[in-house]
């Protein structure tokens, strides 16, 4: 997830969220809440609003300039390993050792849907321009396109020979770059699910792409 301009947001195992002044390396403010380590966290498109989630099987809602913690969304059946925001704003997405991926409404803190079809635990989730669409990878070693609305499975992308560590799209939602336990970043048409290129050169597993 892309920082905020000046600001930049970092979870650790001390089980806080630190904020960050880029410019100045100076830390702005510390968030407390979790009762666990800190796995994923994510600014919401305009960074008046931060995600984080935990092994504490918590996600919780943040306001950035206060540090004001909003919402605390319970009821995970395992550890959050990722957590991302919609380019609307309205709603947020998370995965992690349970096998669904569930979808709220930030508003209302509302369930809206929870996508599932995975046969293994889900590593990683993006989102991207339409508002609607969302990414994950998992263990099971696909990659799948989800409409956040309904929760439809919309293509299944089959490639990678191991996990699936992460997942990112490009700005306007039609390509997708994933990386993988088989030490290959992969290129894809997200519109037909063809694989464009496959990158090579890493030694070991690729655990972020960005």
């Amino acid at each position: 997830m892309l920082f905020r301009s000046n600001r930049l947001a970092s979870g650790s195992d001390d089980n806080t969220i630190r904020i960050w002044d880029t410019a100045t390396g100076e830390e702005l403010s510390t968030l407390w809440g979790h009762e666990g380590w800190v796995s994923s966290v994510a600014f919401s498109p305009d960074g008046t609003l931060l995600i984080s989630g935990s092994d504490d099987t918590t996600i919780r809602l943040w306001e950035t300039d206060t540090s004001e913690e909003l919402n605390t969304l319970k009821g995970h059946e395992g550890w959050v390993s990722s957590v991302t925001f919609s380019p609307d704003d309205r709603r947020l997405a998370k995965t992690g050792t349970e096998t669904r991926i569930r979808i709220w409404d930030i508003a209302s803190g509302e369930e809206l849907c929870t996508p599932h079809g995975h046969g293994g635990w889900r590593s990683s989730v993006g989102s991207s321009s339409p508002a609607t669409l969302l990414v994950s990878g998992s263990d099971d070693t696909t990659i799948r396109l989800w409409d956040t609305t309904t929760g439809e499975e919309l293509s299944t992308l089959r490639g990678h020979e191991g996990w699936v560590s992460s997942v990112t799209f490009n700005s306007d939602g039609t390509r997708l770059a994933s990386g993988g336990d088989d030490r290959t970043i992969r290129l894809w048409d997200t519109a037909t699910g063809e694989e464009l290129s496959t990158l090579r050169g890493h030694l070991s597993g690729v655990f972020s792409v960005t």
